[in-house]
């Protein structure tokens, strides 16, 4: 019998308070959403980047309320506007017990630069704006930059897992990327780390076996250089569906979820045998209209052009979305109705940002005004297993469209078919979902509203081809603005402007819930990331 299913059992009769610590070595946590790789740098998605934070360390960590702390780098200053130095902790070898240097540093960069299998230029943010790396030892780094670059060491947390340099065939390793970096080998693919070939990092676990579809299992890293965690093997689960992961966790098959259906939360509450944590995230999730092709794929209109293009439209739909009531129907109360695209009080978000009213009778004008007083045919894409009630929320922004003469379609299908479709721009109204990890408005602009500009890693998300020469020229200014209290100004002068002209619609901030078996704690975490080493016995 395993020792899961004794557990279990001794649960059953006499409580797993009472079981000693030394019993716990099994953990299995049932995932909403799973990882689509076991490659650190394949794509720049949560589920990915908390997955690869048991395997991979990154030289600057983010605690459970999003304020950074040391890594693998101890330390970290400016020694002028361009350079950054830092200091790296020595003593910490990888699972395969070679040294950490900083040349595992140089390499994590150039590979990033020469990764032909990640999707939409994945944790190039940083790295496509490194003019030098130099490692002068074993245990200091220098990053420069052309511009200042003032959230760097935001922007390093978690944006560069560490990888090991020996993994491929080299030289002498150099930051030249454009020619390889010095490697002379090939470069790891996402197949190579899916198999474990290539999955050696510094972190608290390594991986033991990786099926798309069927689960990830962990085990513990017994020569970690930090805090050991408390679980010895660790298996992931997904399930997509929050029926099952609840019976899962009330029949004993798994220890912990996540998002639980908040409306399951109150039999969750009056039951002793288990417990849960909700916790407010700074994940906006909103919808990019297409506004930079005419004709669009799924836009259909009686003149043929693409409505989406038209502002009035884009405010008519912003206006026919009633954010309260799927605040309460469909989120059970456990969201925020986004007016902007920062949660208020988050550093660049506006002060006061004006409630964006459900106004059906005044989006039928806009939409009038625009030529479309019979409306037009729009397909919403969306994935249905990424964000917590994903397609259901589509369902319902669709019937709202469809009440103002929107003739709405939803296509919503798994995230692992979602995202390479619209990273190759195949949809015409498409779901995102993105988390302030930065602490700031910065990282969501330079992603998804910016006018893209691959080579300065600028608009790399930005699906829907916006540009905006006012918004771009405050933006730009803000992000190389080292005094904080100038960048905050500019920010919320570029939210200002990104409202007027809605690139994104918003729709709510989530809340993540985690819930968990009697004799178990977790730490709720504000990156909504799924930890093993948060998990803990009372």
């Amino acid at each position: 019998m395993k020792l899961r299913t004794s557990l279990a059992l001794l649960a059953a009769s006499a409580g797993l308070a009472a079981a000693p610590a030394a019993l716990a070595q099994t953990l299995t946590i049932a995932l909403s959403s799973e990882p689509t790789s076991a490659d650190p740098h394949y794509h720049k998605q949560t589920q990915n980047d908390a997955f690869a934070a048991h395997v991979y360390d990154s030289l600057i960590y983010r605690s459970a309320d999003m304020k950074l702390k040391p890594g693998l780098a101890t330390s970290w200053k400016n020694l002028d506007d361009l350079t950054w130095e830092l200091k790296l902790r020595e003593g910490v070898k990888f699972s395969n017990g070679e040294p950490f240097t900083s040349q595992d540093v140089l390499f994590s960069v150039c590979r990033t630069l020469n990764n032909k299998t990640n999707i939409s230029q994945s944790y190039m943010t940083v790295t496509k704006l490194l003019t030098d790396v130099q490692t002068p030892d074993a245990h200091t780094v220098i990053l420069k930059t052309a511009e200042p670059f003032p959230l760097m060491p935001a922007e390093l947390a978690r944006q560069l897992p560490i990888i090991w340099n020996g993994i491929v065939e080299h030289g002498a390793l150099k930051f030249t990327p454009k020619e390889g970096c010095g490697v002379t080998g090939p470069w790891p693919t996402v197949a190579d780390f899916n198999s474990g070939k290539d999955a050696i990092g510094t972190g608290p676990y390594k991986l033991k076996s990786y099926v798309k579809g069927t689960g990830i299992e962990l085990e513990r890293n017994e020569g970690y250089w930090g805090d050991k965690p408390q679980w010895k093997t660790v298996k992931f689960v997904p399930v997509p569906n929050a029926g099952p992961r609840l019976t899962g966790l009330l029949s004993g098959d798994f220890d912990v979820i996540e998002n639980p259906a908040a409306r399951d939360l109150p039999r969750l509450k009056e039951n002793g045998n288990f417990g849960y944590v909700a916790t407010p995230s700074t994940r906006l999730i909103f919808f990019q209209p297409d506004v930079g092709r005419n004709p669009s794929p799924f836009v259909k209109s009686p003149d043929g052009k693409n409505p989406l293009q038209d502002l009035r439209v884009r405010r008519a739909i912003n206006m026919a979305i009633d954010r309260k009531t799927i605040n309460a129907r469909i989120m059970d109360g456990l969201s925020t109705p986004a007016y902007q695209y920062m949660p208020d009080g988050m550093f660049g978000a506006l002060p006061k940002a004006p409630e964006i009213k459900y106004d059906p009778e005044g989006a039928k004008k806009l939409l009038a005004e625009a030529g479309y007083p019979d409306g037009f045919e729009l397909t919403l894409s969306s994935t249905n297993n990424r964000y917590v009630n994903d397609g259901q929320v589509t369902q319902a922004v669709a019937q709202y469209l469809s009440r103002i003469g929107i003739k709405t379609h939803v296509d919503a299908m798994t995230a692992s078919i979602y995202f390479p479709k619209r990273a190759k721009r195949e949809f015409s109204f498409a779901m995102g979902g993105w988390p302030a990890e930065t602490g700031e408005a910065s990282a969501l602009f330079q992603l998804w509203v910016a006018s893209t500009d691959s080579a300065r890693s600028l608009g790399t998300s930005n699906y829907g081809g916006f540009s905006n020469a006012d918004f771009d020229k405050v933006y730009e200014q803000a992000i190389v603005t080292v005094d904080p209290e100038k960048r905050e100004k500019l920010l919320q002068q570029s939210t200002q402007i990104a409202l007027d002209n809605l690139p994104l619609i918003p729709l709510h901030f989530e809340s993540s819930i985690w819930a968990f078996r009697k004799g178990l704690t977790y730490e709720g975490r504000r990156d909504q990331y799924t930890l093993a080493m948060s998990v803990h016995s009372k």
